[in-house]
């Protein structure tokens, strides 16, 4: 009879082992830095990217319901591409479960690829989010706090350096007057997400979404903002059409200018 329990517990032990075998093939193929494959912002990020064992911040431009929902799908859209291959899975630890499952499948991240946790407390999800980046098996976790003072954004910094794991810590609204990321972190970069007007259609109907992405603080690099065009269902970002034109006229001008 014992002989059936341990069985089991050695396939996890050895799925376990080949999913953490597999994390590390797919970091050392994408590099230290996980890029958003846009050239204005790959170029203006001091790690070409999001670091795949560090700290990042994102909060909403505002407490409306509207900048909350654009910054937590960025949220989502960096978690969807660190968990792009098969099998990989994130965390996604919460204190009141509100997110709209459909939106987040959207931008790829599909049920099999979230694992969800609750705590009663920030606190609660600050330890949750803890363990599941020295387990070292998750592609990515995610925590939705609203209060975290420096003393765990250090524990969070130090623990996904630890566990090679990235960290997206989203800062909810406490008041409507105080932005989230006005308090100290040891975050690597913070993230400040609002809407902005969609893209305009030669014909009746709503363009595909924009947002206002300001990159408020980032470590050995200086802040900027973007307007970019929402995740895709894939969670990549993209320019705005008119952006992406006038690149390339401007392009041709000087080819034609040589």
């Amino acid at each position: 009879m014992s002989a059936c329990p341990s069985s089991l517990d050695q396939n996890r032990v050895d799925q376990l082992t080949a999913l953490r075998a597999n994390l590390v093939q797919a970091r050392a193929a994408r590099g230290p830095a996980l890029s958003f494959g846009l050239s204005e912002m790959d170029e203006r990020l001091a790690d070409h990217g999001i670091d795949g064992a560090g700290l990042h911040e994102i909060a909403a431009a505002s407490a409306s319901f509207t900048d909350d929902a654009c910054a937590t799908l960025f949220a989502a859209g960096i978690a969807a591409r660190f968990a792009a291959e098969p099998g990989f899975s994130i965390l996604w630890a919460v204190t009141r479960f509100d997110l709209y499952a459909p939106g987040l499948e959207q931008i790829g991240l599909g049920p099999d690829k979230i694992l969800y946790a609750q705590g009663r407390k920030d606190s609660e999800v600050l330890a949750l989010a803890e363990d599941g980046l020295r387990d070292g098996s998750l592609a990515c976790v995610v925590a939705e706090v609203k209060a975290a003072d420096q003393t765990a954004t250090r524990r969070l910094q130090l623990a996904a350096s630890d566990g090679k794991t990235p960290m997206l810590l989203f800062r909810r609204h406490r008041s409507r007057d105080r932005c989230p990321l006005s308090g100290l972190s040891s975050a690597m970069t913070r993230w400040r997400i609002g809407a902005a007007p969609s893209s305009p259609l030669p014909h009746a109907g709503l363009g595909r979404p924009r947002w206002s992405v300001e990159l408020v603080r980032q470590r050995n690099g200086n802040p900027f903002s973007l307007e970019l065009e929402a995740c895709d269902d894939t969670g990549r970002l993209a320019l705005p059409a008119a952006a992406r034109d006038r690149a390339v006229a401007g392009g041709r001008a000087s080819r034609q200018a040589a």
